[in-house]
């Protein structure tokens, strides 16, 4: 199961998606983009995927947050 934005990027590494742009915000939409694919294409656990994609989205919101103050 998924904790961390970390253990997303090791998930992702090992399909070889090693995402960095240099913004942050960017690089946690590409990642949830990319465990979409990893989903649909069924090589995803249903538990893992939500996991994932509630990590990233609260880590994406929280980033968006601050940039607005």
């Amino acid at each position: 199961m998924m904790k961390t934005i970390y253990d997303i990027q090791q998930y992702l590494k090992q399909f070889g998606a090693i995402i960095y742009t240099g913004d942050r915000i960017a690089d946690l939409q590409l990642m949830e983009m990319e465990i979409q694919e990893l989903y649909k294409s069924q090589l995803m656990e249903t538990r893992d995927f939500q996991s994932a994609l509630l990590l990233l989205r609260h880590e994406i919101r929280i980033l968006k947050e601050e940039k607005e103050h």
